[in-house]
């Protein structure tokens, strides 16, 4: 198997060497990103769920704030803003207005070069054609000035070769354009559950503000 990755890799001209830089360019950025954004479900989950929404639960928004200010999940940094707000009797809509403020400053960090996959997938997949036709032109050009009798296996043989830089572009493509989808999943899932918490806290601001008139 080994043999016939490195013949193959081989076979397929000096394009194969750019395509395989751009694959594993590629695949270092998913492991960062999915390790990053790993990160990020974890600390959120702890630091909500053990600390900022219990102190909610109970109406201690000066525990919540400890707990948001002591923590360096990006949810705390998201409900910090909106329990700041909270404390200083601001109105609903300043509170929200806080959080999707504070979101906004988050999510370019949670996308932060996962769009590079896509692009390094279309520019594998390029490469891969580009290798082809230069190298279908060297076929034909030596086709040209072959012998008769040999012109048709030497052709055959000359445009296997110069497929395989296509084959090797679409290999790396679509494994990337895989990851990229995966990660873009994952990251909505994330700021899914940032609007989540968000409402979780309007939403007891309401029952608060709700009893506060009841009584």
């Amino acid at each position: 198997m080994l043999d016939t990755v490195i013949r193959f890799f081989q076979e397929g001209g000096p394009f194969m060497y750019p395509i395989a830089v751009v694959l594993a360019l590629g695949l270092a950025i998913t492991l960062e990103r999915f390790l990053y954004l790993g990160g990020v479900r974890r600390r959120n989950r702890m630091a909500f769920e053990r600390g900022i929404l219990p102190a909610l639960q109970k109406r201690d928004y000066h525990r919540a704030m400890k707990a948001a200010s002591g923590s360096d999940s990006a949810i705390a940094s998201v409900l910090g803003a909106g329990i700041a707000r909270l404390m200083s009797n601001s109105r609903r809509e300043d509170i929200e207005y806080a959080m999707e403020e504070g979101l906004m400053e988050i999510l370019p960090r949670l996308e932060k070069r996962t769009q590079y996959l896509a692009t390094l997938a279309n520019i594998a997949t390029l490469l891969g054609l580009l290798g082809t036709i230069i190298g279908l032109i060297a076929a034909f050009t030596a086709v040209a000035a072959a012998d008769p009798a040999q012109k048709a296996s030497l052709l055959s043989e000359s445009i296997s070769v110069a497929m395989n830089t296509t084959a090797f572009g679409l290999m790396s493509a679509i494994p990337l354009l895989l990851f990229h989808a995966l990660l873009q999943t994952r990251t909505n899932e994330i700021v899914d559950s940032f609007e989540m918490a968000g409402v979780k806290l309007l939403n007891l601001v309401s029952e608060t503000d709700d009893r506060q008139f009841a009584g």
